[in-house]
């Protein structure tokens, strides 16, 4: 299945970055028994952020869906250094969850989150498809568009 995998990211155009360090005093991933927990991450493109601001002002729905990717390919990136290379001990993906710095009256953030779900489900088929929220915040670090935490079952 790791064949698979890699073979999806290519036809889908996506190169896998290295997984990028912690920014703070957290794990970037951490396993208890079958399940993988990787901590949010940004949409780092290039070592850089790729969006920055807040959805309904500075960044369209556009944008913030092309975000919610990145995230959604840095969060595959974390799996992959967590298992040692080898994306075929995912079962499934679990839950999603998006954080998406808004304007106040922005309440699109399902839409934005759609970036990272349909690009999980693109990759993973089936065992990509899984639970999510999308969640409106004031901020996020270093003024990031959005933020894609997940959870991961594998096998042990």
């Amino acid at each position: 299945m790791s064949d698979a995998i890699e073979s999806r990211l290519a036809e889908l155009g996506i190169t896998l970055p290295v997984a990028a360090a912690p920014a703070a005093n957290y794990l970037p991933t951490r396993i208890s028994g079958n399940m993988l927990y990787i901590s949010g991450q940004l949409p780092l493109e290039d070592g850089k952020i790729a969006a920055i601001g807040l959805l309904g002002a500075e960044i369209d729905v556009a944008q913030g869906q092309r975000a919610a990717e990145l995230c959604a390919i840095n969060v595959i990136a974390q799996a992959k250094a967590a298992l040692g290379g080898d994306l075929s001990r995912i079962r499934q993906f679990v839950k999603l969850t998006s954080f998406v710095a808004s304007a106040p009256s922005f309440t699109e953030q399902h839409l934005v989150t759609n970036g990272a779900s349909n690009l999980i489900a693109n990759v993973f088929g089936d065992a990509g498809k899984h639970a999510r929220s999308a969640v409106g915040v004031a901020g996020l670090p270093f003024s990031a568009a959005v933020e894609v935490e997940a959870i991961i079952e594998i096998e042990a």
